[in-house]
């Protein structure tokens, strides 16, 4: 039954085929023909770090010029980088997947965002350019790089979709700082919005 409906999930987009299961999910590429088999599956309960937080900072609300769908068919037959992205990813699926077994944030922090860089330089190398990321989105990044230099090691990493809005990830012990550190440099005009967050347990079926 999850199956099927990550199956149809799937039609609407890639992540809300990732949102029907709760926890560390990771979305299998399958082998039939039609996609049957390319369905979401939980890899580690959301139990399994509970330390682990999440902040996102809103930057722009607006609507994306350049939709997520129709930027990756674009992305696929223009961009060169995207076959090195596509070779290499089941090696960093495998390293991501240990680094949370063994929740190791350094490892994970700089899988997470090593991997976002690469997917923006992909966007970059597509033709036309898709640029996703604005000066905050940068600026965001250069700031968590400053507060990992300031730890010594990785204790911070941002993540970003097709958009500008920045994920922040850190352990408990982090948070408070971080998110005052965000508060004090971007909140205002650049940062609209922070949502606090936590890995989900999946979707729920509420009473009317």
């Amino acid at each position: 039954m999850h199956g099927e409906v990550s199956e149809l999930a799937r039609l609407g987009s890639g992540s809300a085929c990732r949102s029907t299961v709760g926890g560390f999910v990771k979305w299998e590429k399958g082998e039939q023909e039609g996609g049957g088999d390319s369905v979401a599956r939980q890899q580690f309960t959301a139990e399994h770090w509970p330390e682990l937080r999440i902040l996102v900072c809103v930057v722009c609300k607006d609507e994306k010029t350049v939709p997520s769908t129709a930027g990756m068919q674009s992305t696929v037959v223009t961009s060169n980088l995207m076959q090195y992205r596509v070779a290499h990813v089941q090696l960093r699926i495998e390293q991501i997947t240990e680094a949370i077994q063994e929740r190791d944030f350094s490892k994970f922090g700089e899988i997470t965002m090593r991997d976002s860089n690469e997917m923006h330089s992909v966007c970059l190398d597509t033709y036309p350019p898709i640029a996703y990321l604005n000066d905050t989105s940068h600026q965001i990044i250069r700031s968590v790089h400053s507060f990992n230099v300031d730890k010594g090691e990785v204790r911070a990493a941002y993540t970003f979709d097709a958009g500008p809005n920045a994920v922040l990830l850190c352990e408990e012990r982090d948070f408070i700082e971080l998110k005052e550190r965000i508060k004090s440099e971007f909140c205002g005009e650049r940062v609209t919005e922070l949502v606090e967050c936590k890995i989900g347990g999946g979707p729920l079926v509420l009473a009317d």
